[in-house]
């Protein structure tokens, strides 16, 4: 267990260790036995029995926060908080005795003089406030401690959610959700103050804060001090009224409730609350943005989203990110896509159904007829379900004929899989989050993860912080997680695999190599090794510009740590040694025994919600799903008699060959779902002029996208949130998700639109359910072959593989890796230079990756009031170096040109970037960044080299406004500190431990 006081004296709430395995006891409870763990929060052992224990502050997932006193119980005479004790065997608690009930009545009535009851007319009157259940558990009537209003004014600055000093009990669990589970440290409670209140950044209003709206403020108050705005005037019967109304109604029910007590009232709001019940619904869904896997309910009244409520999900519990908690208005934006679009000269028109898919299955046959099924291209989506991908691959392979599938795993991923192929045999994270929260040792390489995958970093900064894990960062920019790491390196662009393979030829020179390990589970070693001659330490510093000396840290830490987890994202895979990079990266944890353990292994951070997924299920050009190859006749046997057709046996196409296809007159016809690929995919410009020469192209999506200018047919299709399926997170974990609302007017789930075009085109398809799909595929993949619908319900969820009987693997490779002889292998490495480099026409090196608030070119994100408030417009950042020395300054405009393309937009100086180096979001309003970026790619996997691309900068005569409004979280200054630090509270001198009975609440 983690020590009640930090070395400053403070106490913080004593969570478990992530690995903790208390043993068993037995305890009395009221006078009869209860089984409870050694060690454990009393609290948690009553609340097993059932017994009603008042317990305001305490949230299983925050721990004991020891503010509001109300879950007071007596063991041996002595009052003692029951959340901030310990279980010990043999211990005696009364929890109903005159004095442990008077203690809880008088501290609930401390609560109950910062707070207005006002349930009726509130909208936090959902059955879930435990103000209000809490006043009714006590049956309180009538409150000693009169409501005193506090003299601050609510804070409605936030985009998304807003503060109500008044109604604030001050419990703390809000600063305790910012301070130790987000980690974003923003909130405190100045306790010393003569009316505390909750601060952001000491005191601060919440916009321009560093709050960078997790919601997990929100969503763990126990009241309505703080609450989504998009509940506000919505959740109740009566609390769409003016204010007014409101007030008046409020004062009412103050007026008589000295009279007829608070009994009558709490059952009047409790039958309100139920009425709710009938209107408001709560459906799961799986988050539809990154690839962390964050799962919750979503209510919703009609087609209006109230609120993202997350509980119990097994990747996030209570974390959310902003895009997660608050960025989903998209689904209802007027720019959705209801109709199919027909091209008709220059523009589009609008079509039936019927006509579109008939046209669609006509050109695409006659292009089959005329030039063979290879000339036809088919693209997944990585933001649709697994279901829709298995159907896609399914309709180019056993429909139409060809191997040529694709999806955007192509621009990010890919390298990190063949790297892990390679060496490990499987192609996705070792492990699971959990493992990465009780690692010792983190190393992150090339990925902004606070920003790019915020709940996975919370994980991070929460091990780091609380207990005792150390941080390394590899990254040309000091994002979050590099200002926070123990070390932070810099290498220059595309050199991670020099002093990645400089660092395991140190550990193995100085004797610091797991050998038992490596000579019981890897092949290839003295080859390997051989292969790291080149990568000394002086070579390593020569070429990456990092020191010898942090070199020989780095090693020696790595070596030394007993657990060891490598995190790394489009920083390494998007180079054109992306696949040799990302095999560094795995033969460095064979070096070091960093597999087949807990708090091990190879975690490459999947960027989209279903990226995973996507080529798990087999859009991929040489895998069916499960990865099993096209070209293993076995498997290829096995897909043709479940299908019922004759399968081709050439290797297909990927994404990039597809382009260079169209240019060389091969391919005529692509059909794309739910990927921008004009916007994602390397020199925009290039892949522009293909699909334009393409005999026939369909894309279908929920928005007009950049691509779509480009189309013959456009179908609009339904989000996430209008269907049911499966998505597959980063560490390959498949969950449920429902569907929340029906399909806005004509569009359809992506999966019914495959299935009409591929009966269109002879096939007899009859799916019914997204159901039918999982079962079929689980019966031909063995990798799926325990994959249900059942198994999944709910909050349910599976890490493949999963075998026949349902068990699955959260840490592979417990046994052997995934070979055939069980061993891995050792991948000899050699460092070829980057593909583009700065010179003396184009002499700055350019960047580009995700901001927080936005996703990717921003597509959905842009469609959020709340996030377009904070972050409207694109911006490269520039260092203060050289806006010194060219003389510019934060707002002025630049063209920004590359030897692709040219951007204009404005800087924002800032030192996150170092030197020459600029960074451009990937958010864009308008033009993508991708009209910069060239066409070398990754050698291996054709995945493009985004991030070795050489520009010039000329800055323009014009001076604009600062690109970044002074709402958004990055101009804020967090205020760390260990916690809620009550003990801060109890040195009050209007404190005091409730129990000598000097209060007496009536109760009905």
């Amino acid at each position: 267990m983690r020590a009640a006081e930090t070395s400053s004296g403070h106490l913080v709430s004593t969570l478990p260790e992530p690995s903790a395995n208390l043993p068993s006891c037995e305890i009395t409870i009221d006078g009869l036995p209860a089984a409870a763990f050694e060690g454990e929060h009393l609290v948690d052992a009553i609340n097993r029995t059932g017994k009603e224990v008042p317990q305001v502050c305490y949230h299983h997932h925050l721990g004991p926060i020891q503010t509001c006193d109300t879950c007071m119980v007596e063991i041996d005479g002595k009052l003692v908080r029951s959340c901030g004790t310990k279980v010990t065997p043999g211990m005696k608690v009364e929890t109903e005795s005159a004095k442990a009930q008077a203690a809880q009545h008088e501290a609930f009535d401390r609560i109950l003089g910062n707070h207005l009851l006002y349930c009726t007319v509130c909208d936090n009157n959902n059955g879930n406030c435990t103000v209000h259940n809490t006043t009714a558990m006590l049956k309180v009537e009538h409150q000693q401690h009169p409501y005193k209003p506090k003299p601050y004014e609510k804070d409605f600055s936030n985009p998304f959610y807003r503060y109500d000093p008044d109604q604030c009990i001050l419990c703390g669990r809000c600063v305790e959700a910012c301070q130790n589970v987000q980690v974003n440290e923003t909130l405190s409670i100045r306790w010393e103050d003569e009316h505390p209140r909750v601060l952001w950044d000491g005191g601060e209003q919440i916009g321009g804060s560093s709050c960078v709206s997790c919601g997990h403020c929100v969503t763990v108050c126990p009241c309505n001090a703080l609450m989504e705005k998009s509940m506000l005037g919505e959740a109740g019967y009566f609390t769409h009224l003016p204010m007014d109304a409101l007030n008046g109604m409020i004062k009412f029910v103050k007026g008589i409730e000295p009279e007829i007590g608070y009994g009558p009232i709490l059952q009047l709001s409790a039958t309100e609350a139920a009425m709710r019940d009938v209107r408001v619904k709560k459906k799961k869904t799986v988050c539809t943005y990154c690839g962390v896997g964050c799962t919750f309910d979503m209510w919703t009244k009609d087609r209006h989203i109230l609120k993202v409520e997350p509980s119990e999900g097994p990747a996030n519990n209570i974390s959310t990110c902003v895009k997660g908690k608050f960025a989903w208005d998209f689904v209802n934006h007027p720019d959705r896509l209801q109709k199919p679009l027909i091209r008709e000269g220059d523009g589009f028109r609008e079509a039936s159904w019927d006509e579109a898919l008939d046209l669609v299955a006509r050109r695409l046959s006659e292009i089959k007829t005329a030039h063979g099924p290879d000339a036809l291209g088919f693209i997944s989506s990585s933001k649709c379900t697994n279901e829709e991908s298995y159907l896609m691959q399914k309709l180019a392979r056993a429909v139409v004929g060809t191997n040529n599938v694709d999806n955007c795993s192509r621009y990010c991923q890919s390298p990190a899989t063949s790297g892990l192929w390679r060496t490990v045999g499987y192609g996705g994270d070792s492990g699971s989050m959990s493992d990465i929260a009780q690692a010792s040792l983190v190393v992150i390489i090339g990925s902004n993860t606070a920003e790019s995958h915020p709940v996975l970093a919370t994980r991070v900064k929460r091990a780091h912080k609380l207990h005792g894990q150390k941080l390394i960062v590899a990254d040309l920019r000091e994002h979050e997680m590099a200002r926070r790491a123990d070390i932070h390196i810099k290498p220059q662009p595309s050199t991670d695999l020099v002093w990645l393979s400089a660092v395991t030829k140190y550990i193995f020179d100085h004797g610091k190599a797991k050998m038992d390990f490596i000579e019981q589970w890897v092949h290839k070693v003295n080859e390997y090794r051989k292969s790291l001659d080149p990568f000394t330490l002086e070579f390593a510093a020569q070429v990456t510009g990092i020191p010898v000396e942090t070199l020989v840290t780095v090693a020696e830490e790595i070596a030394a740590a007993p657990s060891v987890c490598i995190l790394w994202a489009m920083g390494v895979t998007q180079h054109c040694g992306g696949s040799d990079t990302s095999t560094a990266i795995s033969n460095l944890l064979l070096a070091t025994g960093n597999y087949m353990r807990p708090g091990t292994g190879a975690y490459p951070l999947r960027g989209h919600n279903n990226v995973q997924g996507a080529s798990d299920f087999g859009c991929m050009p040489v895998y069916y799903p499960g990865y099993d190859k096209v070209e293993d006749e076995e498997a290829r046997k096995r897909y043709e008699q479940g299908w019922g057709v004759s399968l081709p046996t050439n290797k297909g196409l990927d994404n990039h060959e597809m382009v260079n296809a169209i240019h060389d007159g091969k391919m005529k016809g692509i059909y794309l779902f739910g990927e921008d690929m004009y916007s994602a995919d390397s020199n925009a410009n290039r892949v522009g002029a293909a699909f334009s020469m393409l005999d026939f192209f369909v894309v279908q999506d929920i928005f007009f996208s950049e691509t779509c200018r480009f189309a013959d047919v456009v179908l609009p299709a339904s989000p996430s949130l209008e269907k049911d399926g499966t998505f597959t997170s980063t560490e390959r974990r498949i969950q449920r998700l429902y569907q929340v609302f029906e399909p806005l007017g004509e569009s359809k789930p992506d999966w019914i639109i495959i299935q009409e075009i591929a009966n269109r085109l002879g096939a007899k398809w009859n799916y019914k359910h997204p159901a039918d799909i999982m079962h079929e595929s689980a019966s031909l993949a063995p990798m799926f072959a325990g994959v249900t619908y059942d198994r999944l319900a709910g909050y349910k969820s599976l890490q493949w593989p999963v075998a026949v009987d349902g068990t699955d693997q959260p840490l592979l490779y417990t046994e052997k890796f995934n070979f055939p002889d069980g061993k891995a292998n050792f991948y000899p490495m050699e460092w070829i230079p980057p593909c583009e480099v700065v010179d003396g026409e184009f002499d700055l090196h350019l960047n580009n990756g995700r901001l927080l608030e936005h996703f990717h070119e921003g597509n959905m994100t842009y469609r959020v009031a709340g996030v377009n408030e904070e972050t409207p417009n694109r911006f490269v950042e520039v260092s203060p170096e050289l806006a010194e020395e060219r003389g510019i300054t934060t707002g002025q405009w630049v063209d920004v040109t590359s030897r692709n393309g040219e951007i204009r937009t404005r800087i924002l100086v800032t030192d996150r970037v170092k030197g020459n180096q600029l960074y451009m979001p990937l958010n864009s309003p308008d033009k993508p960044v991708n009209l910069l970026t060239g066409d070398f790619t990754d050698r291996k996997t054709h995945t493009p080299a985004y991030k070795e691309t050489a520009v010039k900068m000329k800055a323009l005569p014009w001076h604009g406004e600062n690109p970044l409004p002074r709402i958004n979280f990055r101009y804020g200054k967090p205020t760390p500190q260990s916690g809620v630090e009550v003990e801060r509270k109890w040195k009050r001198a209007d404190y005091k431990m409730p129990g000598n009975g000097l209060v007496q609440i009536q109760k009905r």
